[in-house]
């Protein structure tokens, strides 16, 4: 039987590997961590993200994990209201679902584990690549052990080991930055409305909003000339003075319950080939994106029904590694369009932010628009979202 071995057990790899399996493919699974419980995991799925899931048959899956939807998205500028914006924001539309990916995770290998040629292997480095002939041949493992595989799949994120051992080199974007990610305590005010907000004060720009598992998640946006001392910034204060009353309070009462931040440095980029021969990038590993809009996990989920479509029927007939070695550059080539537009979006979004924050007098603006203004905006905002929510192009599981 022909065998495939995926690194890195993230949504990508994860729900990849289950897909093969449930078509009678081998596959092994590997993952360095532990357990799926990372200080930090990106949550939103988007109406492009629950489609892909409906599509591989695991929207009940869903359901059975901790997951809450969004209500609202609501921007702050100067504490004022700049406009709101309910989900679902398309007529008829999904709203986006914020899940515990944890939870995710765990259940998708659970069920993969139900069959007899699924085999996984966590807190299992990979260590390097193991070649024949120019062709990967499989993986070597961090404890020297190895692992043959007719095709291997690298799914292991923006650090991805497989891509650095293939010599598949990342051309980075400028949108690159850093984003200081806190944890506090839940606040009733997002009991009755899971709003997002995203909240702007002179320099200061922040999201606020529920995670899945019932805490209050901030990401703070790192600017070049901030000061390299936010390890001892009072936080709640920070949060407090740029937000509305109601969460100004909150910070401000809870704040023994914010927990120490997380330095996350957001690369954004593309390989130029996401594939050499017997091996293949996909999602993060691939191309990773900036956070905006959530749109690594979405675009990944879509990389693997891709990239399904054309394995699944050369793997069921055990083809030749040539024949396989062929077909890779296609699945590039087929989800390329949809990343590059993606992340050129995602640019877009950053660089108006940027605006606001350089200018005090854009700022000022903002917060003061007359109503007629303030809905003029929010419609170009809400007419902007739909290629990040719903995707470029269409997707069709066919095998």
């Amino acid at each position: 039987m022909t065998q495939v071995v995926i690194v890195g057990a993230g949504p990508t790899g994860a729900t990849l590997a289950l897909l093969l399996v449930q078509r009678g493919i081998n596959v092994k699974l590997i993952e360095a961590s532990r357990n799926f419980h990372r200080v930090f995991r990106g949550e939103g799925l988007m109406p492009s993200g629950l489609d892909a899931l409906e599509q591989m048959g695991l929207s009940s899956m869903l359901e059975r994990i901790p997951h809450r939807s969004l209500d609202a998205w609501e921007f702050y500028i100067k504490g004022r209201s700049l406009f709101r914006v309910n989900e679902p924001i398309e007529s008829g539309g999904k709203p986006v679902t914020l899940v515990s990916q944890p939870a995710f995770l765990e259940a998708l290998i659970n069920e993969a584990k139900t069959y007899p040629h699924f085999e996984f292997f966590p807190s299992t480095p990979v260590q390097d690549l193991l070649w024949n002939n120019g062709r990967v041949a499989g993986v070597k493992l961090s404890d020297d052990g190895t692992i043959d595989a007719d095709l291997v799949i690298g799914a292991d994120g923006r650090n991805s080991i497989v891509r650095q051992q293939a010599n598949l080199s990342l051309e980075q974007q400028s949108q690159s930055f850093n984003i200081l990610w806190f944890k506090l305590a839940d606040s009733p005010l997002f009991e009755s409305e899971n709003v997002f907000y995203v909240i702007l004060r002179d320099r200061h720009a922040f999201g606020l909003f529920r995670g899945s598992e019932g805490n209050l998640q901030v990401g703070w946006t790192l600017h070049e000339k901030d000061s390299k001392d936010w390890k001892h910034f009072n936080w709640s204060e920070m949060f407090a003075s740029a937000s509305p009353p109601p969460l100004a309070e909150h910070f401000r009462t809870h704040a023994d319950t914010i927990e120490r931040p997380v330095l996350l440095s957001v690369i954004v980029g593309r390989c130029q080939s996401w594939s050499v021969p017997g091996l293949l990038l996909i999602g993060d590993a691939a191309h990773p994106m900036s956070p905006i809009r959530a749109q690594g996990i979405n675009v990944a989920l879509r990389d693997v029904i891709v990239a399904a479509n054309h394995l699944v029927p050369l793997l069921r007939e055990k083809a030749s590694p040539e024949a396989i070695d062929a077909v890779l550059p296609k699945i590039q080539a087929e989800r390329e369009p949809e990343i590059i537009r993606a992340q050129q979006l995602q640019g877009e979004e950053a660089a108006q932010a940027e605006r606001l924050v350089k200018s005090a007098l854009l700022r000022w603006i903002a917060s003061h628009l007359p109503s007629l203004l303030k809905e003029r905006v929010r419609k170009s905002w809400q007419s902007r979202q739909r290629q990040l929510r719903q995707g470029v192009q269409q997707i069709r599981l066919s095998v």
